[in-house]
């Protein structure tokens, strides 16, 4: 899955990045409200994950523009501000939820999850299909009641399979919501993930099927 972090603190933007990355999850960061702005109504981002304190164009201002521009994208305020009233103008102004730094990265990873399960309508932490099993938060898939080894990016391409069984998920929206501009990747890079999660299921797994030309569709087997 896919995350925006807009924060204009260069360090911790990354060590932000870093450790979403450690869940499995492609990060591009924006360091100011405006160029959030320019790109967040075209992406498929799973959620986004605003500072309020950003040079020129405000935090709140951002989200206010992003909601009329029709972006429903799950959004989570992780910022310094503390007060009750600047919690409450967050939430008002279309946010789905509200964290104050310093934080636990932990919490961080546990509530930007339960953003993302909602919005794709899965709000279970387990996705199953047939006799696979996907536990999001520990990010471990079961077959069979067996580990199956998998990295992050192959877990990606899972997951995002795993909220559509039965549905084609085009290449070019897959590698959009697996993929960050910083990934030096192309379309047919998607090809050797899903040739890799074809080998690891197995034939006990469920089939992960090509539309030629158009995508792939997870079936349970």
């Amino acid at each position: 899955m896919r995350i925006m972090l807009v924060e204009d603190d260069a360090a911790l933007a990354r060590g932000i990045a870093s450790s979403l990355a450690s869940e499995g999850l492609s990060v591009d960061i924006f360091g100011t409200g405006e160029d959030a702005l320019m790109i967040a109504p075209s992406e498929p981002y799973a959620a986004i994950v605003l500072d309020l304190g950003l040079p020129g164009m405000d935090g709140i201002d951002l989200l206010r523009r992003l909601r009329h521009a029709g972006v429903a994208t799950p959004i989570l305020i992780l910022t310094a501000r503390d007060r009750v009233d600047d919690r409450i103008l967050g939430l008002d102004g279309g946010a789905d939820d509200y964290m104050v730094k310093p934080f636990d990265p932990r919490e961080l990873h546990s509530r930007v999850r339960a953003l993302m399960r909602r919005a794709h309508g899965t709000p279970a932490p387990v996705l199953r299909l047939g006799t696979l099993e996907f536990d999001r938060s520990s990010r471990t898939v079961f077959l069979d009641g067996v580990v199956v080894p998998l990295r992050p990016r192959e877990l990606a391409v899972l997951e995002t399979l795993m909220t559509r069984p039965g549905r084609l998920v085009g290449k070019e929206q897959l590698s959009a919501e697996v993929f960050s501009f910083d990934d030096n990747v192309g379309i047919n890079a998607l090809e050797v993930y899903v040739g890799r999660l074809r080998r690891k299921l197995g034939d006990n797994g469920p089939a992960i099927r090509t539309v030629r030309g158009l995508g792939y569709m997870i079936e349970a087997a």
